[in-house]
């Protein structure tokens, strides 16, 4: 469980806050498509924040290329996020959300690198947004 001060807004306040796409992805959990995302192949060093909130997520020294088609992380910073089981499309997938204000950021899976964890952060890049180096 994490220390971070939580963040509660109403569905209305969220989606005034949030561009479309980005609430669709925040609130209702959906999926931006694969490959689309501004972060995929994105190479520039900083820390990716939730847009939703701006917290600190994932380290740019933590991510790589997966080959997936959203950015892929191999871990997230310390107490940034919390996860959960995601039961929809007839399968068990632990979805992983902010910390700070509950906002769905994608799946987290076991195949990412083995000599670092094994794990895959996979991140949906419009709910993302980078502070540079």
């Amino acid at each position: 469980m994490s220390n971070i001060s939580k963040i509660t807004r109403t569905d209305e306040e969220w989606a005034k806050l949030l561009t479309p796409e980005q609430y669709k992805i925040a609130r209702q959990h959906r999926t931006e498509a694969p490959f689309t995302g501004k972060y995929d192949q994105n190479k520039e060093t900083g820390i990716y924040e939730c847009a939703a909130c701006g917290n600190p997520l994932f380290s740019s020294d933590a991510k790589f290329d997966s080959g997936s088609g959203w950015p892929s992380f191999v871990t997230p910073i310390p107490g940034s996020v919390e996860e959960s089981i995601d039961n929809n499309l007839g399968m068990t997938r632990t979805e992983v959300h902010c910390a700070r204000c509950g906002s769905h950021l994608g799946h987290v899976f076991p195949d990412g690198p083995r000599d670092q964890g094994g794990m895959r952060y996979c991140i949906n890049s419009a709910i993302l947004n980078m502070n540079k180096d």
